[in-house]
């Protein structure tokens, strides 16, 4: 594309992004369409000769825009939100353009120093020791499935020439609240299905340190070899929290790695309020933390922090020829996970916490917790509804429950209700399970809501309950 086109055209699309983050409030939050549509409304190959741009922003605006579940929108109340801010954006256009590849130091030598910076900024803001490194990856995934790799180098030390075949059975422990990203790690990490055990909960839905310990031990007795405890700081059904002080205590006795999932709730650390949530965090082996989730960085951006990163790249580094380079004291970020290719996400992270600042960031997590606690007391009050406890975070879990009314047909009710909610465009909810019970998940974190959104959300869940 020839500058001055480029620059046109640029303008135009900033222009149409401004536009769009100012009135994203107006349009439905989920789109009215069916499966299949948005790819019938376009041709099957592409074009044989280039296309004007005023022709494909033409289809983004009719085809592509119409379909798109708007994740920005100040009524996105489902899964965790991954608003992006106006920093964070242009963050993300300027990374675009440079598009290096940051695979070692002298591949972009600035984006690799600026990631190490931006991951200390973080790791100051939350409140985690030094010792900590940080390494930015896509998602909380793929950050989890790196820090259980390193585990098994370390505990087992067996597989690293002979594969698992030559080592013992290892075993990972997590309770049945903990995110199916651990599931599929180990699984792709070799264990296999047995090679998660589920332990018991408390009444909380925190992991019962006593269950843990008590299942080490009879895993030990039978032949196998304690390799990674997974705890969670914020579950994604009820944000529940895992004692992890007291998990710790278990691990040190056995030398077991110690992995802690704050993928949502780890920018809450920053609140001096909401420390109590995070004790004992300090003594993981690794801790996730997703800037693109609760720290209005546009995704993909998540965190891993490892106590030890020699341990981390133990479990990656591979070095062929032709990516040697002399510069042997540099960090070379391949040697941080399984992808060769890193993007440069620190940027956006970096514009992030500079445009915001420390405080700024406080402030609007603040809010969203101010948001909830608000809406988990209307729901208190409010006639045939309850609320899910505790409510530590920016989650509130709520059901329609009229007296008389239970089981299946209950479940019936709110799947219902939830379908009538997200069907209007009103706002978007997604529901979970509970004890084989259905709950709706009202999850406030997009930077752009305010009182009436959450408002608004509330009052057309009400109105669903009762359509007549």
């Amino acid at each position: 594309m020839p500058p001055g086109d480029f620059r046109e055209w640029a303008h135009l699309s900033v222009d149409w992004v401004s536009d769009y983050l100012e009135r994203v409030g107006e349009y439905p939050v989920l789109p009215d369409i069916a499966p299949g549509e948005v790819r019938d409304r376009l041709p099957p190959t592409a074009p044989e000769h280039g296309e004007s741009v005023e022709e494909f922003l033409r289809d983004f605006e009719s085809v592509v825009l119409p379909g798109i579940t708007h994740w920005n929108h100040p009524a996105f109340f489902a899964y965790f939100a991954v608003s992006g801010s106006g920093p964070g954006i242009v963050g993300e256009l300027l990374a675009a353009a440079l598009n290096v590849n940051a695979m070692v130091w002298k591949s972009s030598p600035a984006a690799t120093e600026l990631e190490e910076v931006a991951v200390d900024w973080l790791r100051h803001f939350l409140g985690l020791p030094r010792e900590f490194r940080g390494t930015i990856n896509d998602t909380a995934s793929t950050s989890t499935f790196s820090a259980l790799a390193a585990a098994r180098e370390r505990c087992l030390p067996e597989a690293w020439r002979a594969g698992l075949a030559g080592a013992p059975p290892g075993r990972i422990y997590a309770s049945a609240e903990t995110h199916s990203s651990i599931a599929k790690s180990v699984h792709a990490l070799g264990f296999g299905r047995n090679g998660l055990r589920i332990v018991a909960t408390g009444p909380g839905r925190g992991m019962d340190p006593a269950a843990l310990a008590r299942a080490i031990e009879e895993d030990v007795a039978e032949g196998f070899r304690p390799v990674a405890v997974t705890a969670t700081i914020g579950t994604t059904s009820t944000t529940a929290v895992d004692p992890v002080g007291s998990i710790a205590e278990v691990v040190r006795a056995h030398n077991i790695w110690l992995h802690v999932d704050a993928a949502y709730a780890g920018p809450a650390a920053a609140l001096p309020e909401m420390q109590l949530h995070f004790a004992g965090w300090e003594l993981a082996d690794s801790i996730v933390v997703n800037p693109h989730k609760w720290l209005f960085t546009p995704v993909d951006c998540s965190v891993l922090y490892v106590r030890n990163s020699a341990e981390l790249k133990a479990a990656f580094s591979l070095v062929p020829a032709y990516l040697e380079t002399a510069e042997d004291e540099a960090s070379h970020l391949m040697d941080h996970g399984l992808a060769l290719g890193r993007r440069f996400r620190a940027l956006k992270l970096w514009f992030v916490m500079r445009y915001f600042g420390a405080a700024g960031l406080r402030e609007r997590l603040a809010h969203h917790l101010t948001l909830a606690r608000r809406l988990a007391a209307t729901v208190d009050a409010a006639e045939d509804w309850e609320r899910w406890r505790p409510s530590p975070f920016s989650l509130v879990v709520l059901r329609y429950r009229p007296r008389g009314i239970a089981g299946e047909e209950l479940d019936a009710m709110n799947m219902a209700i939830i379908d009538r909610v997200n069907r209007s465009g009103t706002a978007f909810l997604a529901h979970t399970e509970i004890d084989g019970e259905v709950w709706l998940r009202f999850a406030i974190g997009n930077i752009h809501t305010m009182e009436e959104h959450v408002d608004a959300a509330w009052t057309a869940l009400r109105n669903a309950a009762d359509p007549g």
